[in-house]
């Protein structure tokens, strides 16, 4: 049985493999795989934000009353808050991929979905993964039901993405007793209305440490509330530390392994960030569309217009894209999960480990999801025009909203730099082999074979994503030998990193929209404006992954090497003539007649 177990472990692809190991259509999770309890559980979701978040939103951007934690409470009480949390804890457990669901509804809910995600990931988080038993017994419950409310304190003034940095500091006292933190937080949501607040501190000086510390503390005071570009309606306040008495059992983990808090918890919240980024696109895109078709100008709507329907194409393709990676990745966040819960791990460590396995995976999609989110959003206002740039309409209020998530949870360049500097990690620990199929590309460069082609619907697709992947091992597996040979330092030449990432995250989406296409045609059905998605996004994706790579090798490689890399490239980046006018005019079509996103 236990070899039964350690193979179901072993079958789930490991994080940053899906460079060197193809998956097959059968292995991903899509939306269309969606059960009938899902599709319920969505659109109660979507409900509760039509009918508790959208009517009151004008309440919420000014704070009012406290409406944000009225409004956790509710959804508390219809589970939204402890889907991920054991019965025994006062939770309401749900699998992965349901989550993701749930975190994609409340992604459209704007400030209010940053109270959920800080509250439900950054706050809940770290007491269910490293909390003693009596520590998740007396927060998760309430925390679960919105009766109490999580704020995490981590940033500080001079410790932004440093964090270890951290000046924060807690001093034990004199009976051993209690701690006494001293120190100021910035830019912490949920500050105004929490009950209970993850506070990092470096005891004895340099030992990173965490704590919990309630409400109503003496020596804890609060800012006043930011003033800022968006998500006005989200709590967000400096926090002081002023000899605040803790006793020693509220201690979070270990003193000085406070980093594993830090960093574990934040894996999870940028999948779900990248989550709640498709949610907040597809409805606003919706706004667009609605607009373009009410928008007369020269005696027609301006959705007729080639111009209008590219944005609208560019925009879906860009969702779908993200849409196909985010999907997949959930799926292997619960198969993992699930192997190791199996495999003997209690609920809390077989979901900690399954976020810390994906960690370079959620990395890329929290860059992926942001971004694409702010093209979607910029493509909206200027769909408006004039009026897009005007607050009586809700575009500008979705613009503002949107240009935090490119700096939330990380920014997107230390997600870039990470997602890298995990990468080549995980392969020099024998976690996947880079070094083997690199080399294999290179030696398949100088005896320059007979390309193989593949068959099926699909084949010059399957071809091009494996090409794709040919071209990442050129570039990483050639940074990988210049690093351990002394030549190059990928922590300094940040350039290059960034090049890397950015191969690393269209080649996972590139595959895990393929994935998607593959399988909805093995279905049966229409299919022909997902393939013209699939197309247009692998026509252009090809030509990013080049130049990206390109000017990755050309910062560190000269001479004959250079020149084969070189070669390498121009020899895998080729994909199919695609006619993009005519299929983004198709993908638009029935955007366009539907009046909504309708993939």
């Amino acid at each position: 049985m236990q070899e039964v177990i350690e193979n179901m472990v072993n079958q789930v692809l490991n994080g940053g493999e899906f460079i060197v190991k193809d998956s097959k259509p059968e292995d991903v999770f899509t939306p269309e795989d969606t059960n009938e309890e899902q599709d319920m559980i969505r659109a109660m979701v979507k409900d509760f934000v039509s009918a508790e978040v959208e009517t009151r939103y004008a309440d919420i951007e000014k704070q009012k009353d406290n409406i944000s934690k009225k409004i956790l409470a509710s959804a508390g009480e219809l589970g939204i808050l402890g889907a991920h949390i054991p019965e025994e804890y006062g939770g309401m457990p749900m699998d992965t991929n349901t989550n993701t669901i749930i975190a994609e509804e409340i992604g459209y809910a704007g400030s209010f979905s940053v109270a959920v995600s800080a509250h439900t990931g950054i706050g809940m988080l770290p007491v269910l993964y490293f909390g003693t038993e009596e520590q998740k017994k007396k927060y998760l419950p309430g925390l679960s039901s919105g009766q109490l409310v999580a704020s995490y304190c981590l940033t500080e003034p001079s410790s932004g993405s440093d964090a270890l940095s951290a000046k924060t500091k807690a001093i034990l006292s004199d009976d051993g007793e209690h701690y006494l933190l001293t120190g100021q937080k910035m830019w912490i949501t949920n500050a105004g209305f929490a009950d209970v607040y993850i506070v990092f501190a470096q005891v004895d000086g340099d030992k990173f440490s965490c704590f919990l510390v309630d409400k109503g503390a003496e020596g804890l005071s609060l800012g006043a509330e930011e003033d800022k570009l968006g998500i006005k309606g989200s709590s967000t306040r400096q926090v002081f530390f002023e000899n605040v008495k803790v006793h020693k059992s509220a201690l979070l983990g270990e003193i000085g392994k406070g980093h594993l808090i830090a960093f574990n918890v934040l894996n999870i919240g940028r999948f779900k960030l990248g989550v709640m980024a498709l949610g907040a696109a597809k409805r606003n895109f919706d706004v667009g569309v609605k607009y373009s078709n009410e928008r007369q100008q020269f005696k027609q709507s301006i959705s007729n217009f080639g111009a209008i329907q590219y944005k609208l194409a560019e925009q879906t393709i860009k969702m779908y894209a993200a849409e196909s990676a985010l999907y997949r990745t959930s799926m292997l966040l619960q198969q993992k999960a699930e192997a190791l819960h199996k495999a003997g791990a209690s609920f809390a460590e077989a979901k900690l480990e399954a976020a810390e396995e994906y960690a370079v995976e959620c990395a890329m999609l929290k860059v992926l999801g942001s971004e694409m989110l702010d093209y979607v959003v910029d493509e909206t206002v200027q769909i408006h025009g004039g009026y897009g740039f005007s607050e009586e309409y809700e575009a500008a209020r979705h613009y503002r909203d949107a240009r935090i998530n490119r700096i939330f949870e990380g920014t997107n360049e230390i997600n870039r730099l990470l997602t890298v500097a995990m990468m080549m990690k995980r392969a020099a620990k024998g976690t996947f082999d880079l070094a083997g199929p690199a080399w294999a590309v290179q030696k398949e460069l100088t005896s320059m074979p007979v390309a193989s082609k593949s068959d099926g619907a699909f084949a010059a697709e399957v071809d091009t994503v494996k090409n794709m992947k040919k071209i990442l091992l050129i570039v990483a597996g050639a940074a990988a030998k210049y690093q351990m040979d002394g030549k190059l330092n990928l922590k300094t030449e940040q350039e290059i990193t960034m090049n890397v990432a950015d191969v690393m995250i269209d080649v996972f989406t590139c595959e895990s929209l393929l994935l998607r296409v593959q399988k909805l045609a093995d279905k049966g059905g229409d299919v022909a404006n997902h393939v013209h998605i699939l197309e247009v996004f692998l026509s252009d994706a090809i030509d990013r992954i080049a130049k990206n790579s390109k000017d990755a090798l050309c910062s560190f490689v000269e001479g004959e090497p250079l020149r084969m890399m070189l070669m390498g490239i121009k020899r895998y980046a080729k994909y199919k003539i695609v006619n993009v006018r005519d299929a983004r005019r198709a993908i638009a079509k029935p955007i366009i007649e539907n009046n909504k996103y309708c993939y």
